[in-house]
């Protein structure tokens, strides 16, 4: 079984502004800035967002490029010497014209020809199924993106491991055909440069974690392929750096479920992209069909691997 996303003629990527916003509306003009009005809490917000577009392929002695962000919407950027610069803005936001993005909430064609976008969606959601505790890790991240040209692109494939004993799912992620990866991940494996994207995994109705979307876990395309790999294991929830409610220390998982979301969290400044596909069920060594499906995928992974030495299990 094989998803793919394939958004051919755009870019996905993004940056995080604020958290919880909501009225957002979003302006452009043809300095190649945007300028976002929203509320949090209840204050009215007026940000200017300008200075990069897309991303770089990865890179050790370079960075990745970056917005420039004024919360004050212009003041700081204006020397002080432009007030309530959102009413001056020149808006030139053409309607949106892009891919459909997941988690979308607004977005510009702007007069360069560029497309601007906003996502909204729940990034620090805590892995193995736990329901959100706390405010911070059920809160919204607000996400803007500019980009021009080709975009992020994620290809999954879902089949089993070790026999069929486990579920499994695989894949690779590609920015203008070649593949996204960072240099280097902390101990519970975040990454710790920029051009380090995380994989958010989340499964749909795992009987081991109820109804509805939960987070299973995260991941980063691996150095220097952006080839990934995911086995539905039990895991220690006390171990391996996973944030869990106090008390909660048993075993949890295996996440298996109907169907699981994959959001990349995009190259430099381009969207974030999603793809889903669904759970082969279970395996069975006495069916015909299933076995056949086994040797497809297991061939289907040896094809993209490039010298991956991560994800070479059967």
């Amino acid at each position: 079984m094989l998803a793919v996303l394939v958004l051919a003629g755009s870019a996905h990527a993004s940056q995080l502004i604020d958290r919880n916003a909501n009225d957002v509306r979003l302006m452009t003009n043809a300095k190649g800035e945007a300028m976002l009005t929203y509320k949090v809490g209840g204050k009215l917000k007026h940000v200017l967002v300008w200075g990069a577009i897309n991303a770089k392929q990865p890179n050790p002695n370079e960075k990745q490029v970056k917005f420039s962000v004024d919360y004050s919407g212009g003041w700081g950027k204006y020397n002080r010497k432009i007030a309530n610069y959102w009413t001056t803005f020149g808006n030139k936001c053409a309607g949106y014209d892009g891919p459909d993005l997941p988690f979308f909430i607004t977005g510009c064609h702007a007069p360069d020809g560029s497309l601007w976008a906003v996502q909204s969606w729940q990034v620090p959601l805590p892995d193995l199924g736990f329901t959100p505790w706390t405010a911070q890790l059920s809160a919204y991240e607000l996400h803007i993106s500019h980009w021009k040209g080709p975009i992020a692109q994620l290809e999954v494939w879902s089949d089993w491991i070790y026999g069929g004993k486990f579920h499994d799912l695989f894949g690779h992620a590609t920015y203008d055909g070649r593949p996204i990866y960072g240099f280097g991940t902390t101990s519970v494996g975040a990454p710790t440069d920029r051009f380090g994207r995380l994989i958010y995994l989340d499964t749909l109705d795992a009987p081991n974690y109820g109804s509805g979307w939960q987070r299973e876990n995260s991941f980063v395309p691996h150095n220097p392929t952006g080839v990934f790999c995911y086995g539905f294991y039990t895991f220690d929830p006390t171990k391996g750096g996973y944030v869990h409610p106090s008390g909660q220390t048993a075993m949890r998982g295996p996440g298996v479920g109907k169907q699981y979301r994959l959001t990349l969290d995009g190259p430099g400044v381009t969207p974030d992209v999603q793809v889903m596909i669904d759970d082969p069920g279970d395996y069975d060594a006495n069916d015909p069909s299933k076995v056949a499906y086994e040797k497809q995928q297991n061939a289907e992974l040896d094809s993209i691997l490039n010298g991956d030495k991560l994800c070479r299990q059967h």
